[in-house]
């Protein structure tokens, strides 16, 4: 499988997310939901994204900003992810552990990398792996990701 962060569209990525919360039984009633609670943690499994690079796990958060997506990403040691563009917004890229070479700079713990829409771009992962999180003004999610979605689609937020 070819790696194409454009392939579902930001309100498709956003569905996926209200019916994973729905299914995992987290309502928007205005508490704080955490990486460490129970339903969060019944979220990241159904949130895996399969479209990723060789070498990599990643996972969407299971929070929608009005114009943002979050996802978590690991990378093994050296492992490569070929160029590619975000085509349908800008995104965020912050290293939370390891590092990433960029353009000949090594990106550690704390930095972070700004990426325009359409920009193209690769890098490669560290000697000792990174995570990673990424904000995205699209999904990057992949369309067979889609194809095991929980049922009860809203139709009306996909374009």
């Amino acid at each position: 499988m070819k790696f194409d962060p454009n392939s579902v569209s930001f309100a498709e990525g956003a569905v996926k997310v209200e019916r994973v919360l729905r299914k995992v039984g987290v309502k928007k009633d205005g508490k704080i939901l955490t990486s460490v609670d129970d339903r969060a943690r019944k979220a990241k499994d159904f949130l895996a994204v399969k479209n990723v690079p060789g070498d990599f796990r990643k996972w969407q958060i299971p929070v929608v900003l009005t114009q943002a997506q979050l996802f978590i990403s690991e990378g093994k040691a050296n492992a490569h992810v070929e160029e590619h563009s975000h085509d349908e917004g800008d995104g965020v890229r912050i290293i939370m552990s390891g590092s990433i070479v960029y353009d000949g700079k090594e990106l550690k713990a704390g930095d972070w990398m700004y990426i325009p829409q359409g920009a193209k771009y690769s890098f490669r992962v560290g000697p000792n792996g990174a995570s990673m999180c990424y904000c995205y003004c699209c999904c990057c999610g992949g369309r067979e990701d889609i194809e095991n979605w929980v049922p009860d689609p809203a139709p009306d937020l996909i374009g």
